[in-house]
């Protein structure tokens, strides 16, 4: 069994930061892509940032500049440090991963946290 564990979401004022963490705990043998998705209120789930194993990232255009995204492996662990929140950042954000699990067989899946609410006060 694999979870994802989210922590960091709240509220906070427009131009300000926050930083989110998610741990992968379980019978894990690797973890291999990270990522982290939102979903506004009304909207489609949509990637913000994803990470591979040796530190490849990514970003959506609305996020560049502004977050980063960094994990660390020896913890199973991906951040995202956003800074200059916005408003229209206000959603539900949740952890991805890629998960090579010690399970009989050997299973590589895909595996969700249960999600951290960030709301952005103009």
């Amino acid at each position: 069994q694999v979870q994802l564990v989210e922590s960091g979401g709240g509220l906070v004022q427009a131009g300000g930061s926050l930083r989110l963490s998610c741990a992968a705990s379980g019978r894990i043998i690797s973890v291999n892509t990270m990522a982290w998705y939102r979903q506004a209120p009304g909207k489609q789930r949509e990637l913000v940032a994803a990470i591979t194993r040796s530190s490849d990232t990514n970003y959506a255009d609305s996020v560049k500049g502004r977050f980063t995204i960094s994990r660390d492996n020896a913890k199973n662990t991906v951040y995202l440090q956003m800074n200059s929140l916005k408003a229209e950042d206000t959603a539900v954000y949740y952890c991805n991963a890629g998960v090579v699990a010690l399970t009989i067989p050997v299973r590589d899946d895909d595996y969700w946290g249960q999600g951290t609410q960030v709301t952005v006060s103009s």
